[in-house]
């Protein structure tokens, strides 16, 4: 592969890194306060289309170096129980690696997911979970995944995405370091949300091993949301990667906000962002607005901003239109 060239031998190669890292762009017309810079990095631009790539790509890498799969016995595979974007890299990477997958899907994630999961070559499973799998019973999706691999331990293995380390892994060696070089070090700020919290965690320890005064702020969806993939902290016990001393402020937003927002950060900024990266954002303004009138922000000699935030924009809103058009209904009109 040359990244200088963009030529590569697979795929694969195009996953990121910290010397392939994906995009952050500034944020312009939109820009929330004076004098502090706001990045989006564009999770939408990895190959499988998502933040998830990267965490499918280590759980994998992880399971081959253990012997657990192996190119040289394809006839075992990966199930594993995913609002979508897990599910798809995985199913992905299973296919040009040669391994069969299965997902285990809720039943309210959007139909462009389900069927993009079977395009990939993914056998599906649709259960009524909520819109993220659920912990607990054993009719769930974490449940009935967990069956297979029990039961056909000798055709699945589940890389369990809410308990496997490699997840928190994969964001210590790409996207923290990532964010580190693509700023100069002058990050001052991250936004994200929660879900799996292998982003959240991962990030926040290399960045904070670097700077400790970096804040990580999760921005979460009010109580009864649509927005899939993410969580907000009363739905955090089926993961066991959330650590709370690695984040500095959990903010809450209205989850309603997030679609209009969509259709701004598309018309202002050019930004396909999905509901879950126009959450972040919408928590950024907030949180920024807030501590800008407070006189919080940092500001560099001469009194000049010096603040660097960095936004992680998890997938583009191309999955989700069906969603969109619940809630933004004219965009659906003839």
């Amino acid at each position: 592969m040359n990244h200088s060239t963009r030529t590569y031998d697979s795929v694969l190669d195009l996953l990121p890194s910290e010397h392939n890292p994906t995009p952050i762009v500034r944020i312009n017309a939109l820009a929330p306060v004076p004098g502090f810079t706001l990045f989006a990095k564009l999770e939408w631009m990895n190959p499988f289309g998502s933040v998830k790539d990267r965490a499918a790509w280590e759980m994998i890498q992880d399971l081959e170096a253990r012997g657990v799969l192996s190119p040289q016995r394809p006839e075992k595979g990966l199930v594993e129980p995913t609002s979508g974007n897990t599910g798809l890299s995985l199913a992905a990477i299973c296919g040009v690696r040669g391994y069969p997958m299965r997902a285990v899907v809720p039943s309210k994630v959007p139909a462009e997911k389900k069927m993009l999961l079977k395009l990939f070559g993914a056998e599906l499973d649709v259960v009524s979970d909520a819109l993220c799998p659920l912990p607990g019973s054993e009719d769930g999706s974490v449940g009935l995944a967990r069956t297979y691999a029990r039961a056909q331990s000798d055709k699945y293995a589940m890389p369990n995405q809410y308990e496997n380390r490699a997840n928190v892994a994969a964001h210590v060696r790409t996207t923290g370091p990532e964010i580190w070089r693509q700023t100069e070090g002058r990050v001052t700020h991250v936004f994200t949300t929660l879900g799996t919290c292998g982003t959240v965690t991962g990030l926040a320890t290399f960045l904070k091993q670097k700077n400790p005064k970096v804040k990580i702020i999760a921005v979460q969806p009010s109580p009864g949301h649509d927005i899939p993939g993410v969580r907000n902290m009363l739905e955090l016990e089926v993961t066991r990667l959330y650590d709370p001393s690695l984040i500095d402020e959990v903010i809450e937003v209205d989850f309603k906000r997030a679609y209009p927002t969509v259709a701004e950060l598309c018309r202002r900024e050019g930004l396909m962002a999905g509901p879950s990266s126009a959450l972040i954002f919408e928590g950024a303004r907030q949180y920024l607005r807030r501590e800008h009138e407070a006189k919080r922000l940092p500001v560099a000699e001469g009194g000049a901003g010096a603040g660097v935030g960095v936004m992680i924009f998890c997938d583009s809103v191309l999955k989700y239109m069906s969603n969109l058009a619940k809630h933004l209904p004219q965009i659906a009109e003839a």
